[in-house]
């Protein structure tokens, strides 16, 4: 064969091991020590846990200058209604809840117990239910919510999910997010293995799936999000067409003063997928929108959720 004609790499899957053993080792000292501070933290009262990541809220206030910097820029492009002390306010407010979703995913990761049932108000669970009655797979198309990782805690006393995860670069961290996320998830699924995430779904299982992050310009179409030109990822409609599984839109929040979460789930989507790409981002982007507006300080605007742009278009952060 020419060199014209070789065949084009093929990044290789990295294969972390699945044995906490084998990460004993000098090399992940730090690791470990910041493990067993998340760890306590996670054991904590509750109220005690959300006080702490406030403190931590603080913290980054003072410290990720980048972070606040995209969350400013985030707030002032989605919220133009907004004077400038309404916009400095809600982004304080956002770092802080972002601090406190970090206590809430040591609780999930380490104490996902102590999250009991008095403490969870679901609102349409009879939506999820009737779905999953019709074996077919469904799809919940959540956001990225300060309780992000809590969100999978708080399904479980509903329906387990199945959930994505983004693989992450230090082996033993990786791990400990896997290993603990499947204590209360069906399956925890890397997000590039799409194979999985259809057999999970042909299986009748539930998915869930935030399109609301920016992965490029690659299976993307732009459409509004907060009236922004956002990339807004085309998947799910293919993975709606595989096996003709109902979406419905979940939002998961933290209620104020402490006082527990709520859970909403909606009814299936109606006429969708439409066939129509940019038709079908532009509804999933609007009822995100919708949920996003009722909790705008819980929401992770430290994204760079705008960071492809049209061409011709200046960037944004």
């Amino acid at each position: 064969m020419s060199d014209k004609q070789a065949k084009p790499r093929v990044k290789e899957k990295i294969h972390y091991s699945d044995r906490y053993q084998d990460h004993l080792t000098p090399a992940y000292i730090k690791v470990w020590f910041g493990l067993t501070g998340m760890a306590m933290l996670g054991h904590l009262p509750h109220k005690a846990a959300l006080f702490i990541g406030r403190l931590l809220g603080y913290l980054m206030l003072i410290f990720a200058r980048n972070r606040c910097h995209i969350t400013r820029t985030n707030i002032r492009l989605c919220f133009p209604e907004l004077d400038e002390d309404q916009q400095r306010r809600l982004v304080k407010a956002t770092i802080l809840d972002n601090g406190m979703g970090m206590a809430e995913m040591c609780i999930a990761w380490f104490n996902y117990r102590s999250i009991t049932d008095d403490m969870i108000e679901v609102v349409g669970e009879q939506h999820l239910i009737d779905a999953v009655a019709q074996n077919k797979g469904v799809i919940l198309v959540g956001g990225h919510y300060t309780t992000l990782d809590l969100g999978g805690v708080l399904m479980a006393k509903v329906k387990k999910v199945g959930v994505m995860y983004r693989a992450n670069k230090n082996p033993l961290f990786d791990l400990v997010m896997r290993k603990s996320r499947a204590k209360f998830c069906a399956e925890v699924i890397e997000r590039s293995d799409m194979r999985s995430v259809i057999r999970f779904l042909k299986k009748g299982g539930v998915m869930w799936y935030a399109p609301d992050q920016d992965y490029g310009r690659k299976q993307s179409v732009f459409a509004p999000f907060f009236g922004i030109q956002a990339a807004s990822i085309t998947s799910i409609p293919r993975l709606v067409k595989i096996n003709n599984s109902a979406v419905l839109m979940l939002g998961h929040h933290r209620k104020p003063h402490g006082e527990g979460y709520i859970v909403t789930i909606s009814a299936p989507l109606e006429n969708y997928p439409s066939g129509d790409d940019d038709k079908d981002a532009a509804l999933i982007n609007l009822e995100l929108e919708t949920r996003i507006r009722a909790y705008p300080e819980q929401y992770m605007w430290l994204h760079r959720r705008f960071k492809t742009r049209p061409i011709g278009e200046p960037k944004l952060y």
